[in-house]
């Protein structure tokens, strides 16, 4: 497991209220409480949907929401609204990915919040950015099927979309980049801003190469299963009782060591291959020459050899097999995080490391309102005071 950073982390003192829900909000969060930041998770006196979620659902809370604490507040009382309004003037960061219009009737819009709070980033995680679509409601798979993704992943006429919350998800980072835009710009100006990210044009930004690859060619991009590979050996190898693994030699060099690795030395001295463009065209061949010659071998004899030439490979691995790898148990790529049942699992944490180490987790994910009554007390809140929004249900957990 990983050790965490050493202190103090670069967004300490940092404080986000965050109202948030499913993916793209809390994973904004969560990346900048991994960084240090103090997050406070407002949430229905229920608690955020996700913690009862089922299916694919099911690990999204433990996924999204460590490093955080949690208020429970009925938003829809007056006196819910006026604790959050107390807890966001002492926020640096606001971040909320309800639909349009929804923090404005509940007052806690960046227009209201700045009165309270001109130094204030607030950050909206949304469908789409202003223009004709902002209405509209959007999933990570409406904005997929919409904006080429799903076409570029699927086959030919079988748009499918990516095999994870892939909008969601960096949605939330670009949303949290934009909050470290923004606070670097109010040290210069003193004056905080608004912040948007939507899940629509981050997947036009993800698919950007094929939108120039056409703009560079006059050609529309194939589907990823039906395209002309921009190399020769650059694909899936069904091989001994029926494994499989990726294989590729994606120069002239690993082509001529993949060659002499495996004794196809007539195809390496075939003029028809001599250049990476030349093996290409001849893919209609030459792949199922390789096939053949490649298929006695076992999955794992095959990467042996190709490590040991340095040549990329990859077996096929199914997400639950990623617990047991050897890199990322290793090398600190997992913490332990608490799942909604109590149980402690492995989690990974950031893709990154500062000073050699991957930023940890500092917090359990919280029971919903566990640090309600601490925060309440800092606001101002007396003890007869916090009683009675208890008993009157704007407040809870």
């Amino acid at each position: 497991m990983n050790t965490p950073c050493p202190a103090p982390l670069p967004y300490a003192g940092i404080r986000i209220v965050e109202f948030t829900h499913m993916v793209m909000g809390p994973t904004c969060g969560m990346l900048l409480g991994d960084l240090g930041a103090e997050v406070i998770k407002v949430e229905p006196l229920e608690g955020d949907n996700t913690r009862r979620l089922l299916g694919a659902g099911a690990g999204f809370f433990p996924a999204f929401n460590r490093n955080k604490k949690s208020i429970a507040l009925d938003l829809k009382q007056p006196e819910g609204r006026e604790a959050a309004l107390r807890l966001v003037a002492t926020a640096d960061i606001v971040s909320e990915n309800f639909k349009p219009g929804t923090m404005a009737r509940l007052g806690l819009d960046h227009a209201s919040v700045k009165k309270l709070n001109p130094r204030v980033v607030y950050v909206s995680h949304k469908g789409f950015l202003p223009g004709p679509y902002e209405q509209r409601t959007a999933l990570d798979e409406v904005v997929q099927m919409m904006g080429g993704l799903a076409y570029m992943t699927g086959r030919a006429g079988d748009p499918l979309r990516a095999g994870t919350s892939v909008n969601d998800i960096m949605g939330g980072m670009f949303g949290a980049i934009g909050a470290m835009a923004a606070l670097r710009q109010r040290e210069q100006t003193g004056q905080g801003c608004e912040v948007q990210a939507a899940l629509f044009e981050n997947n036009v930004f993800l698919v950007m190469q094929h939108m120039m690859q056409f703009a560079a060619t006059g050609r529309a991009a194939d589907p990823m299963p039906s395209r002309i590979s921009a190399w020769a050996v650059y694909d899936v190898f069904t091989v001994r009782d029926g494994e499989q693994i990726f294989l590729a030699a994606v120069s002239d060099r690993q082509w001529a060591v993949f060659c002499q690795a495996f004794g196809l030395h007539e195809l390496l001295a075939d003029p028809r291959l001599k250049t990476n463009n030349d093996r290409v065209l001849a893919r209609g061949w030459l792949l199922p020459r390789l096939r053949t010659h490649l298929a006695g071998h076992s999955a794992a004899e095959l990467a042996a050899v190709f490590e040991a030439n340095e040549l990329p490979f990859a077996p096929i691995a199914r997400p639950q097999d990623l617990f047991d790898d050897p890199h990322l148990n290793e090398s600190g790529g997992f913490g332990a995080v608490r799942m909604n049942d109590g149980r402690m699992s492995k989690v990974p944490l950031l893709p990154f490391t500062l000073d050699g180490q991957r930023p940890g987790i500092r917090l359990q994910p919280p029971a919903t309102g566990e640090h309600g009554d601490a925060l309440l007390r800092e606001l101002g809140y007396g003890e007869a005071e916090i009683a009675d929004l208890r008993a009157r249900q704007v407040t809870g957990g």
